[in-house]
């Protein structure tokens, strides 16, 4: 047990030592626009993925010139395309290089997301017959990075745009297009008015047309299409899944809440000192489970409540801090709540401190959203699913570290483990905060 709790500590150092904003997952950002037997796509990816996979860095300097990036723009667009595989009705689409000639938008170029510069690529695909049914199957960075993710947005014509995440693996995922647009259904006011029309169009009409169903006539006159729009169950899950591998991979959230959990199975006691008229305090191992869990709740609460304060206000575009801002405050909260266990200042009521630094966490939270690019209003379910699924991760991590807490709380091996990690989460943290606030590069990542 003291092994598998030494071994959860020194996983946790070295997964904080590898990414600099390690809050922000790989994504990638697809827009499809279906046209009737053609998709049109912009695929938005990270320069630091392609140079991964492709090492556009050729000069070996550890920074893209656009040089280097447009060289090797033919090896961009090829990964790009072979990272989606779309269907329409069960028949493959096949690749249309003459849907984006060269010199339109479907040349060189970048855009600024909140963790970075990305190419900006223009693809099309042509299907067998007009789209009804649409199939993704997204294959990007399958071999190189399980962690990655593709935030899509997806529309027919000039409808509204669907956000569903994808990742690698997960084969053929149906996309919820609506219907076409309904063409719009005279009904004839009398045979005049019918005769008229026929002959100035130049159609035969039938004596006694049959007049359309109530709905369909509903669907014409506000030119709405028929609903297959609503918000499906397997999009929902995505966020949720989303969410949480969102908060598992962000690991100065995991050292913030591992700070908070070391503690939690200890009480702050008072103790006469020698000298007259002196005090001191220590940590003593807490006897009441109860009371222990009643803490634990304050702080998870009060960690939920204000991330997810601060994460709608923040996908909601009501308040936007900068984002070097908000990544240094983040690093800042790990330091002080780790350096709070060694040298308590607010040992009592803990779960103000996380209520406070969880409003900036929740700005981190933001990003995986905003970058997505939705309406205001196709963001709830997507805001919800995602929230949902940080605190699922969440109460993961609670579940795995709180029982080896309370099982190992009396010994010694735990006393060193828990001033140790606290200086070793604030030590790294430190580090971020020095390499976020004056973009230097001092750990890997």
């Amino acid at each position: 047990m003291i092994r598998l709790l030494l071994a959860a500590l020194a996983m946790a150092m070295a997964m904080a030592a590898t990414p600099a904003m390690a809050h922000k997952a790989s994504d990638a950002y697809v827009t499809l626009h279906v046209t009737g037997d053609q998709v049109a796509a912009r695929v938005d990816i990270a320069l630091r993925d392609l140079d991964r996979d492709l090492d556009l860095d050729a000069d070996a300097d550890d920074r893209l010139s656009w040089r280097e990036v447009r060289t090797r723009w033919s090896d961009i667009a090829a990964l790009a395309r072979d990272g989606l595989v779309l269907a329409a009705d069960g028949v493959a689409c096949l690749p249309d290089p003459a849907a984006a000639p060269p010199g339109s938008g479907a040349a060189p170029a970048l855009a600024e997301h909140s963790d970075g510069r990305y190419a900006v690529v223009r693809l099309a695909w042509r299907c067998a017959a007009p789209v009804q049914r649409l199939d993704a199957d997204y294959r990007l960075f399958g071999r190189t990075d399980p962690t990655h993710r593709g935030i899509v947005r997806y529309a027919r014509d000039d409808l509204p745009l669907k956000l569903v995440v994808l990742s690698a693996g997960a084969g053929r995922v149906p996309l919820r297009l609506p219907a076409p647009r309904a063409e719009a259904i005279a009904v004839p006011a009398s045979p005049a008015t019918a005769t008229a029309t026929a002959t100035a169009t130049a159609t035969t009409m039938s004596a006694s047309p049959a007049p359309p169903s109530a709905a369909l006539a509903r669907a014409a006159a506000s030119s709405e299409p028929a609903r297959d729009d609503e918000p499906s169950f397997g999009a929902f899950a995505g966020f949720v899944r989303e969410g949480v591998h969102h908060i598992l991979i962000g690991y100065d959230h995991i050292l913030f809440l591992l700070s908070l959990l070391l503690p939690s199975v200890w009480l702050r006691q008072r103790e006469v000192d020698a000298a007259p008229g002196r005090t001191r305090s220590r940590w003593v191992p807490a006897s009441n489970l109860r009371q222990v869990l009643a803490n634990v709740f304050k702080v998870v609460t009060a960690f939920t409540v204000a991330h997810s304060i601060t994460l709608a206000l923040s996908v909601f575009d009501i308040v936007d801090p900068p984002s070097r801002w908000v990544e240094s405050t983040i690093a800042a909260s790990v330091v002080l709540a780790a350096l709070n266990n060694v040298w308590p200042v607010i040992a009592e009521a803990r779960w103000k401190l996380t209520f406070l630094f969880g409003l900036v966490h929740g700005f981190g939270f933001a990003s995986a959203l905003k970058d997505a690019g939705l309406a205001r209003g196709d963001l709830a379910a997507p805001l919800l699913g995602f929230n949902l699924g940080v605190e699922i991760g969440q109460l993961c991590i609670v579940a795995l570290v709180l029982p080896l807490a309370w099982t190992l709380r009396g010994t010694r091996t735990y006393r060193g483990a828990f001033a140790g990690g606290s200086l070793a989460i604030a030590g790294v943290a430190a580090l971020w905060l020095v390499q976020r606030a004056f973009d230097l590069s001092l750990i890997a990542g």
